[in-house]
């Protein structure tokens, strides 16, 4: 054997041990056996073979190569690492690990995401979903809450109170429904694509409000006092949080308390109380959703001790408390005017308010713990609320623009005939797809037990912007239908209210740019957090066996990026067949990318890599949209894999790992070493940018099943509130749509008789008349006809108003703002 292909031989062998994560030692014995045959061959220089003997002696015994590299390498990595605040450290800490450890890992693990349990619903929970929640439906007019009431009526504010919509996540022992999480977002699903106002009044209490945080933290009191009452809407909760210097940076919140004695008069008893330990507060609050007509305020603020009342310690740190409403000092109740929606969010402040040391969730131990308290509990909240009005919209975009595209009709044809509004409907159908899918993973991880705080982050940002791009889609389609406001526009109020969903439970900029890749590098990379927790434990062995192991993991999802790439990962083994393989081999190659661009972030932009905001934005787009496909292939899976489904699922996919593709591209073309960013390119796309967009024929799949009655559109929107009435907006339009396609043949063959000349009237009810009259249609022809002609003029149909009315409701917001 010539030492060529000795040579050839080793770099093969060395590239299938890299592939497959074998161990270093075998790697090493590789080359140390490939060394001696050229030695022996004397094709090496013995000089040369002893040194590569040493480096293999150095490399792989302990003691030496933490002294000679990984010693050094340690004590410059502590050098560099930016130190960690306590509000990233808490962060970091929040939430647990998940399915995006196994995106992260480069090598995903698809039979255990098949393991995870399909979401279902109990038969409790589907009887209040199918019972309760259809009826508030029916109740809820959202032109009248947000026009004319600013407000949901007494009835429906009753209704929830006394159903328990308040208190889904509470257990049962305090009077709650103990609902899961799946059916908590269903509920909200439902309700949202009814009333978004309505979907905000519910969602809140069951979100990040004191009954999540009572649960969990509160006392035994506290729980016993509260909960109950917070159960049935004798309480109405509120969380402040967001002060007008503080939005993003929570942490940075100005308000504050001060360990003290003092005395207070409880307004739940009127009991006087004298010189007891508690704190004096001062805030300003802002944006704080139900505190205009909350009876109890929970209030986080940062708590100080300079009288060392508590301990040693002065600066105790984020505190949260629950507040009476009526207690003095409580400033609370004027409203803002959030994109015209019409739940309830205002202001609220304090200044000196002596509040007692047991009005703290939690009681005195918790005191300085509740940064910790909030950021566990919203990785739960981000994968159910803004997520779950997400879904709705894209339900409510995609069953009523797909009818209206079949009903509404130009130049003789339905408007959804036309490539250009074919187009708009597959993505609205593609996007709807994906937000369901992916919420539904998380809420399967939730259910589980899991508090997965990536995957919350790629949930509020990924869903609320698809939900902006579908309405943007709907409402192009419906274009005047959508413009003009009133109560037959079942579109544009949601329009409005979208830069709310944008903007609350952490801007999406933020989100995008700092919190998903800057949390995932290090929860769910498999040896970032290791080296970090070893350097502040100045633990070099625990900082070694890390590095070590992941110098190989980059080394390992490099190869295998090459390989698949040159391969278009035809040979990866996946537990499915038939059209969705490809899609599981595809995100196994791209997996193998992301972690290897994201190792090469860390490695050359160090701790710089959390200011340089677009790239990190970038790699935080490669991970979610690997999430996305994964997520849509397992609801593909759950759902029986039907064949109608086909091209959504298609869509959904495709379309995630071209937008990951794109990051990838960006990441490359925008890296500050060029060199590097070349070499890189040519290793991970040796042959090139070869994904692709979903083909124009699958966006025209998912527009014609949305353009009929279906049993692909059906579980689209199954969790949609579909009204039967047909003098409702909504309602009218599966009457339309129905009728309309009944008529389809008759309405092509009164135009082939207007075109012939047998038809001459003017008017298109006398031509329809004078068919009837010449035998060209039957009665019953001409009476489904005149049906479908009336249901359609109700759908096309907007509202116009009284001038000097319109001018009076103006004159009466105005008064209400000001």
């Amino acid at each position: 054997m010539s030492i060529v292909i000795c040579i050839f031989a080793v770099v093969a062998l060395l590239g299938v041990l890299a592939y497959s994560r074998a161990p270093l030692w075998w790697s090493s014995l590789l080359i140390l056996i490939g060394a001696g045959y050229a030695f022996y061959q004397q094709n090496l220089n013995p000089i040369v073979l002893g040194i590569l003997i040493a480096l293999l002696i150095i490399v792989n015994f302990k003691p030496i190569r933490r002294a000679l590299i990984t010693g050094p390498l340690f004590g410059i990595f502590r050098k560099i690492t930016p130190p960690m605040s306590q509000t990233e450290q808490e962060a970091v800490d929040a939430g647990t690990v998940w399915w995006d450890r196994d995106l992260f890992s480069g090598k995903p693990d698809f039979d255990k995401l098949h393991q995870y349990a399909k979401p279902t619903l109990t038969a409790e929970e589907e009887a209040f979903l199918n019972g309760p929640t259809e009826t508030l439906c029916a109740m809820l007019n959202d032109w009248e809450i947000t026009q004319k009431d600013k407000d949901l009526s007494p009835e429906a504010w009753d209704f929830i109170k006394k159903n328990g919509f308040l208190g889904m996540i509470i257990k049962k022992k305090f009077g709650g429904k103990e609902f899961s999480n799946y059916a908590h977002a269903r509920v909200v699903t439902k309700i949202a694509t009814r009333s978004g106002s309505a979907a905000v009044t519910v969602m809140v209490p069951n979100s990040l409000g004191p009954g999540e945080l009572l649960q969990h933290y509160g006392t035994e009191a506290q729980k016993n006092y509260y909960l109950p009452r917070l159960a049935v809407g004798e309480e109405i909760p509120c969380f402040a949080l967001t002060s007008p210097e503080a939005g993003s940076d929570a942490g940075g919140i100005p308000d504050f308390g001060i360990v003290t004695r003092g005395s207070y008069t409880d307004p739940r008893t009127g009991v006087a109380h004298d010189n007891v330990l508690g704190i004096r507060l001062t805030w300003e609050k802002r944006y704080i959703t139900l505190g205009p007509v909350a009876t109890i305020l929970g209030l986080a603020f940062k708590l100080y001790d300079p009288d060392h009342l508590l301990g040693s310690k002065e600066d105790i740190g984020i505190t949260c408390a629950l507040i009476p409403t009526e207690h003095k000092g409580v400033e609370i109740g004027r409203r803002h005017y959030p994109g015209t929606s019409a739940f309830q969010n205002g202001p609220n402040w304090g200044k000196d308010v002596f509040i007692p040391m047991d009005w703290v969730i939690g009681g005195q131990d918790y005191v300085g713990k509740g940064w910790k308290m909030l950021v566990e509990c919203l990785s739960v909240g981000r994968c159910i609320s803004l997520p779950a009005m997400s879904v709705a919209t894209g339900m409510l975009s995609s069953y009523t623009t797909g009818a209206y595209a079949r009903i509404r009709s130009q130049f003789g044809l339905s408007i959804g005939r036309f490539e250009g509004v074919d187009e708009a409907l597959g993505r609205i159908g593609g996007f709807t797809y994906q937000m369901d899918a992916a919420q539904r993973l998380a809420l399967t991880g939730l259910d589980s037990g899991e508090k997965p705080s990536v995957i919350s982050g790629i949930l509020k940002y990924h869903n609320t912007e698809k939900m902006r791009k579908t309405l943007n889609d709907a409402m192009d389609v419906h274009a005047g239908k959508a413009v003009c406001i009133g109560p037959r526009n079942y579109l544009a109020l949601g329009y409005h209210a979208i830069p709310v969903a944008i903007t609350v439970e952490g801007a999406n900029i933020l989100t995008r740019s700092m919190i998903i890749f800057g949390q995932g590098a290090i929860r769910s990379h498999p040896f970032v957090l290791r080296e970090l927790k070893a350097a502040m434990n100045k633990d070099l062995p625990a900082f070694d066996d890390a590095v070590i192991s992941h110098i190989g993991f980059a080394i390992s999802n490099l190869v295998r990026s090459c390989w698949l790439g040159l391969t278009g990962a035809r040979f990866v083994s996946v537990p499915v067949s038939g059209p969705t393989a490809q899609h599981y081999r595809d995100i196994v190659r791209f997996s193998s990318a992301f972690a290897f661009l994201a190792d090469m972030g860390m490695a050359t932009l160090g701790g710089s890599l959390k200011f340089k905001e677009k790239l990190s934005a970038r790699l935080g787009d490669m991970l979610s949209n690997l999430y996305i496909a994964t997520a849509a292939l397992k609801k593909f899976n759950d759902d029986g894999q039907p064949v109608e489904d086909r091209p959504l699922v298609r869509w959904a996919v495709e379309t995630a790992l071209y937008d990951c593709q794109e990051a990838m591209n960006g990441f490359l073309a925008n890296h500050p070493n060029r060199a590097l960013s070349w070499c890189v390119r040519k290793l991970v796309f040796p042959c090139g940018m070869t994904m692709r967009q979903p083909a124009d024929t699958v966006g025209t799949d998912i527009a014609r099943s949305l353009m009929e009655p279906s049993a692909s559109r059906d579980r689209l929107v199954q969790f949609m509130y579909r009204s039967s009435d047909e003098t409702d907006s909504i309602g009218v339009l599966e009457h339309a749509l129905k009728a309309v396609i009944a008529t389809e043949a008759v309405e092509n063959k009164l135009r082939r008789a207007q075109r012939e000349g047998k038809l001459k009237a003017i008017v298109a009810q006398a031509r329809l008349q004078e068919a009837l009259n010449q035998g060209l249609i039957t009665a019953e022809e001409h009476a489904a006809v005149v049906r479908a002609r009336r249901l359609k003029r109700e759908v096309i149909m907007v509202d116009d108003f009284d001038a000097q009315l319109m001018h009076a409701d103006s004159e009466a917001i105005h008064r209400v703002i000001v």
